[in-house]
This record gives C-alpha cells, structure tokens and sequence, in this order.
C-alpha cells in the first residue's frame, strides 16, 4: 500500500494499534507494556464505547489520558445481577470458593461469568456485573499505528 492510502487519523473502519495501561483507583489493572498493541477495527464496537469515542481523530504517534465514566465503560453496577444459586446446582466438578470467578451455563446453553461473592449454607450468592462495572477507568493510550481494514475484516468486523 502506498502512503497516499495509509489513514492519517482515527476514524470508522479503520484498524487502529494502540499502547495502552489501564488504571483503575490509581492501581494498574491491565496494559499492552510488554505485549504487542492492541489492534481493533475503530467504530465496531470492539472496544469500549467511552474510549472508542475518545479515539475519533487521533493520529499515529499521538498519545492522550481518558477517563471513562461507568456507564460508557462496562456499565453501572445492576442490583439485579446478583443471584442466589443452590450449592445442588453447580456440577460437582466445581470447587466453591468465595471470590472465585465460575462460569456459569444456563439451560439454553449461554454461558456467563460471574463472582463468587459468598456462601451460606446451600445458598451460593454470585455477582454476574463485570468486575469493571460501576468503576471509572483511566486509559493512558498512544496510537500506534493505523491501516485500512481489509474486506474480510470488516465484514467479520474484527482483525485478523
């Protein structure tokens, strides 16, 4: 490809490698600091909207801080996540141990995460919220670098 077709700044469809570190509370929980970039199809949804929309018109090289509110990252901490689950009810394969992260299957076959917040008795009490939900993130992001995304990425939606 040729420079006049390289993208010059973030915009849809466009695949974009970015550093990052993530902080959240003033502790690192997650970084690309040792790892290749993060490469992701901007304006897919395969990021978090909060960032993705702190992305628009960056250019390579440029590096930004963000902060994301809860709600434009994994959401607002929804009471009606946490579920009391029968001991009976986990295969017995499965160790049951407070603060423990399970996944948990439905009856039609989906399966979800959730947190072992406590146990009492036969009553195993689980938080189905992502951990980030009702926690601001704070991203210290540079871009990389930027390409077009070819046909089979974008009609897969995601990098290859």
């Amino acid at each position: 490809m040729d420079n006049a077709q390289k993208p010059t700044k973030v915009s849809d469809d466009i695949v974009v490698s970015m550093d990052y570190t993530l902080t959240v509370n003033g502790e690192v929980v997650d970084s690309s600091h040792g790892r290749k970039p993060l490469e992701f199809i901007q304006g897919r949804g395969n990021i978090i909207r909060g960032l993705e929309q702190e992305l628009y018109d960056m250019t390579t090289g440029e590096s930004k801080q963000v902060s994301v509110a809860a709600k434009d990252g994994y959401g607002e901490v929804n009471p009606d996540a946490f579920l009391t689950i029968l001991r009976n009810d986990f295969p017995e394969d499965i160790q049951i141990i407070t603060g423990q992260q399970n996944q948990l299957g439905d009856q039609d076959g989906h399966v979800y995460n959730g947190i072992i917040e406590k146990i009492e008795g036969d009553n195993v009490h689980v938080n189905m919220n992502h951990p980030m939900a009702g926690k601001q993130l704070d991203f210290s992001i540079t871009v990389v670098d930027l390409r077009l995304a070819t046909p089979t990425e974008l009609q897969h939606g995601h990098t290859h």
